[in-house]
């Protein structure tokens, strides 16, 4: 049986950008979005055009550049910001207008001063207006997570009516759980009239910890995008992680979902945008972190070093890292320490290593790391007749 695809909506470029300090220009924009394309990305959201002129260059450029991508503008539901997206998206292959208005409560009344019904005719005459430039237009109903589901169910079956292809339901605040998001597009899947005519998206912000979990609960619940960056960088606590949608969609067959993406590059891109956005990645970052693959506990990589599955879910060449570490520590078993000494070309006798590691125990309770150097003086220092099969 064939598998559901989710189109994967990447938004570095737009969301990822709003983190203080996050600027890029347009050949850092435009180096990213090719490798976005090559990622397998489905549509890269280039930018806000209106927010200034840098802006809509940007997202000029990056419409001529990309040729099997959708290319996406948002907008707030302004006629002028929707004539100036389209304006900018004019040379795109495959162009998508982003526009849309808050629908909870609080957006409502303290946002805007208005009521629902206004709420409702400013999201129709904008999808309306957009149609007559693009075909494809997507609209976000802002803090639908907090939204009254039958009031938002009213607002998607208008906007659908006035041709709106994608409804964009975000976690704005990253308030919801998952159960309570999944919750929320199954009831629009089975409330809103015309609903076939449009694909459900998740936009889901990590200020709980919860995107991940979010994105995926909306995509088993019918949801066919999500909306993600790479590295999970996003305002605030940041976005949905690209790179953990991916593999938990990956390591979860049963689930019948998958993506477009190119797993293998994942890594290289997750270092590619960490280095041009001058935002590091988390050592601990599921799936593209230093020590996503780094295990430092003897009875980890006691365990390891026999069978990688034993405590490694996801094979690292999965996502485009070479392999596993056995990163040697004072927590480091004896295991550990014979396999670091084989790959640098000590055969170690049992008796042997447990000389060995009665001097590497004293060298590591002094060290963060002990590293390959180390272990060759280490064992220099050891009262054991051994030397390298390695030149040094």
């Amino acid at each position: 049986m064939s598998k559901d695809k989710v189109q994967i909506f990447d938004t570095p470029l737009r969301d990822g950008e709003q983190v203080p300090g996050c600027k890029l220009d347009t050949t850092q924009k435009l180096i990213i979005a090719e490798r976005l394309e090559e990622l397998g990305v489905d549509i890269i959201e280039a930018g806000f055009p209106i927010s200034s002129p840098g802006d809509f260059h940007s997202v000029s450029e990056i419409a001529k550049l990309v040729k099997d991508v959708t290319v996406c503008g948002l907008t707030r539901a302004v006629k002028k910001d929707i004539k100036v997206a389209a304006e900018a998206l004019v040379h795109a292959k495959r162009p998508r207008i982003h526009t849309g208005i808050g629908t909870s409560e609080s957006h409502i009344k303290f946002k805007f001063n208005t009521t629902q019904e206004k709420i409702i005719e400013r999201a129709v005459d904008a999808v309306a207006y957009a149609k007559t430039f693009v075909e494809d237009v997507e609209f976000f109903a802002e803090d639908a997570g907090r939204t009254d589901n039958e009031y938002l169910a009213r607002v998607c079956e208008a906007v659908i009516a006035a041709g709106a292809t994608v409804l964009n339901i975000p976690d704005t605040t990253g308030y919801c759980l998952p159960e309570e998001y999944g919750q929320k597009i199954k009831y629009l899947k089975e409330n809103v009239k015309g609903i076939d005519k449009a694909i459900l998206s998740c936009h889901c912000h990590n200020d709980l910890g919860l995107a991940t979990a979010n994105s995926i609960s909306g995509a088993i619940n019918g949801a066919r995008q999500i909306e993600c960056t790479i590295n999970g960088i996003g305002e605030r606590a940041g976005n949905t992680s690209l790179e953990e949608v991916v593999m938990v969609l990956r390591q979860h067959p049963n689930l019948n979902i998958d993506t477009n993406i190119n797993s293998q590059l994942l890594y290289s891109t997750s270092q590619m945008v960490s280095q041009k956005m001058g935002m590091p990645v988390h050592p601990n970052k599921a799936i593209v972190g230093s020590n996503a693959f780094a295990h430092s506990s003897g009875i980890h990589q006691d365990g390891v070093i026999k069978q990688r599955e034993t405590y490694e879910i996801i094979d690292p060449k999965d996502v485009g890292v070479d392999q596993s570490s056995i990163v040697l520590t004072a927590r480091s078993g004896r295991a550990a320490l014979a396999y670091r000494a084989k790959n640098i070309g000590y055969e170690l006798t049992k008796v042997q290593l447990d000389v060995v590691y009665d001097e590497f125990l004293g060298f590591a309770d002094k060290h963060k790391e002990v590293h390959d150097a180390d272990i060759h003086q280490i064992i220099e220092k050891s009262p054991v007749d051994i030397v390298s099969s390695v030149p040094s």
